[in-house]
């Protein structure tokens, strides 16, 4: 009962809130029959209209987890603390969670491995000072950080809701943000996925295993016939197995709603 007051107070005082929402009934079912608890967004930046399934949910915000990456490149390229997304950075030769991140890579490789010792040594030279103007410039969720560098956007006390997320990154399809325009376009190549007849499709996925129900998102945007969509999902996952549903989970809603 106090997170759905919560969540309503948020609903009331966020000027995002002003935008039209319409619930998707086809998008509503996908998540019953996946038996999974979570939300969806789309923004059709066109339009400044949202669409999607359970937009109290979708309002709320939650730790950004590894969608915090694309911000991250963007700062971390800004603040000259990397000169481009090819420049290796060191993981720190200590034993990782996935053989995958025992590697020194740069941003473009970091991003699709999802390669969190290699962030991390990222946000240890942006620093502290440098990581809050960068948040405050990009106008990113509640842009907290605490007192500790590397982690913030794993455990807190960053968050964003899912509402944030599309708008933020509608603003980087459009080359919005106030980074220069050259930044945003290397920080769009790297996360950029694939292409069909008339779209391309940008994303990062996000993972938190605790606590218990676990985190999931998958956030980006669509560029279709030269119109730009954000999306974001995000979910509770209790499974390891739960984790391929949310790129399955939100490319069907993606189609559902004739984005795909």
């Amino acid at each position: 009962m106090k997170h759905l007051f919560i969540a309503l107070i948020l609903l009331l005082s966020n000027p995002v809130h002003a935008l039209a929402w319409q619930e998707s009934p086809e998008v509503g079912k996908l998540f019953a029959d996946a038996g999974l608890q979570g939300t969806f967004v789309l923004y059709d930046a066109d339009a400044d209209r949202l669409i999607g399934h359970d937009r109290i949910r979708a309002e709320t915000r939650f730790v950004p987890v590894s969608t915090f990456k694309i911000p991250h490149s963007l700062i971390g390229l800004a603040m000259g603390a990397v000169k481009n997304v090819d420049e290796v950075l060191p993981y720190g030769g200590k034993p990782q969670p996935f053989k995958a991140w025992e590697q020194d890579m740069g941003l473009r490789e970091a991003i699709k491995a999802s390669n969190i010792p290699v962030y991390q040594e990222l946000a240890r030279r942006i620093g502290l000072q440098r990581m809050r103007d960068g948040l405050d410039r990009l106008d990113y969720g509640n842009a907290e950080i605490g007192a500790v560098v590397d982690d913030f956007w794993l455990l807190g006390p960053l968050k964003i809701s899912a509402v944030e997320q599309t708008r933020f990154l509608v603003r980087l399809a459009r080359d919005e943000l106030p980074f220069p325009k050259e930044i945003q376009a290397a920080v769009r190549e790297i996360v950029r996925l694939e292409q069909g007849d008339g779209w391309t499709l940008y994303g990062k996925t996000g993972w938190a295993d605790a606590p218990n129900p676990g985190l999931g998102w998958w956030v980006g945007w669509v560029i279709k016939e030269n119109h730009p969509y954000g999306f974001a999902l995000n979910i509770d996952m209790t499974q390891p197995s739960d984790a391929a549903k949310r790129i399955e989970l939100g490319k069907a809603s993606l189609k559902a709603l004739g984005v795909l």
